[in-house]
């Protein structure tokens, strides 16, 4: 009896042993983040020291894993965060060092954060490219250089790319039109140079495209309005230049488009204004002839900037009979006639208006 009973529990030991085993960390994936670690230098938070004994799987920050293989599915440290870590620290993230293509050899990995560390330098591994399940980079506020990958198309299921706020260079890979899956796109304020894609509109999911503070040159492709579900472009702060393809005001939900600070030329398409837009900024550019007598009822406009460009003729009445103009402002023109009476004009500033060759009528002098 006393052996049976000894017996039963040799055998749940072993059970017990072999359950814990299965779940635990894969070891290769264990010496792949210790390598990740090592590359990096974090002196303030001890966001690391949490990352020792066997298991990375729990208690790792920042280190989640998928139940069912037990494989690390995800990497998120973010350098700002309500994480009681920093509360207690009360400061923001600081760290240096370099992204290790030991990264790589995390083959299930399907979310890489590493985010707002702003000390963080080095390029972004090319080997990422190679990670069939990834879903997410975010890499934004570091001091990365380098390009972005090359072969970065080849990961069909990346829904968000994010590497704003670095120092990357090189253009806009001519493979991130094969990004059929992407929903966010983030590379503001890098020193991207190049055309953006002429396919650019192959990207179907996409509905935020942020690409302003670069270097980017050439003409906005009239492909960008096949995009569906864009409702957010931002191309300001560049050097883009020739017309405003007119395709951009017929675009189902796109709500903000930011242009200001480039080269841009030609006319104000009317189907801008008549559009459901409710952010248009062409201010600081080169755009010419009259503003479109366009305005109606879907005319919805928080933001409706276009200073700062060789725009003449008059106000157009029609802006009367929009359904609501926020911030408005056409100052450093060279527009002339009365500004007319009447909403929106009767709560704007004289600095809406001013530097124009003629205007006049309240806010501004007596016509």
């Amino acid at each position: 009896m006393a052996s049976t009973f000894l017996y039963t529990l040799s055998a749940i030991a072993i059970l017990v042993s072999l359950t814990s085993v299965s779940n635990a960390c894969p070891p290769s994936d264990r010496a792949a983040l210790l390598a990740f670690k090592a590359a990096l230098h974090e002196p303030y938070l001890g966001i690391f020291n949490s990352w020792e004994g066997a298991e990375c799987c729990h208690k790792w920050y920042g280190v989640s894993c998928d139940p069912e293989t037990h494989r690390v599915a995800d990497i998120n440290l973010r350098g700002e965060s309500e994480d009681p870590l920093f509360q207690k620290a009360h400061r923001t993230g600081y760290m240096t060092g370099s992204i290790s293509p030991a990264i790589c050899q995390l083959t299930r990995i399907s979310s890489i954060t590493i985010a707002d560390w702003k000390g963080i330098s080095g390029p972004i591994p090319k080997c990422i490219t190679y990670l069939p399940f990834l879903r997410i980079i975010d890499l934004i506020g570091n001091q990365l250089t380098g390009e972005i990958p090359a072969d970065v198309g080849r990961l069909s299921r990346l829904t968000v790319l994010n590497v704003a706020d670095n120092h990357l260079s090189g253009t806009i890979p001519r493979s991130l039109t094969n990004l059929s899956s992407l929903m966010h796109l983030d590379i503001r304020g890098n020193q991207i140079s190049g055309t953006i894609p002429r396919n650019f509109g192959k990207l179907r999911m996409l509905s935020r495209a942020l690409l302003s503070k670069n270097k980017l040159t050439g003409a906005i492709p009239n492909s960008v309005s096949y995009i569906y579900r864009l409702s957010d472009l931002d191309l300001s702060l560049n050097q883009l230049s020739g017309p405003i393809p007119a395709s951009l005001g017929k675009m189902a939900v796109l709500a903000t488009l930011n242009l200001d600070g480039n080269q841009i030329s030609g006319p104000i398409p009317p189907t801008l204004i008549s559009s459901g837009i409710s952010t248009l900024n062409l201010s600081r550019n080169a755009i010419e002839g009259y503003i479109p007598d366009a305005f109606g009822p879907r005319s919805y406009f928080t933001v409706l900037d276009l200073s700062y460009n060789k725009l003449r003729g008059r106000l157009p009445k029609s802006t009367l009979s929009a359904a609501y103009i926020g911030h408005f402002d056409v100052s450093h023109n060279h527009l002339c006639g009365a500004i007319p009476a009447g909403s929106p004009f009767d709560h704007l500033e004289a600095s809406s208006f001013v530097y124009n060759d003629c205007l006049c009528g309240k806010p501004l002098k007596a016509c």
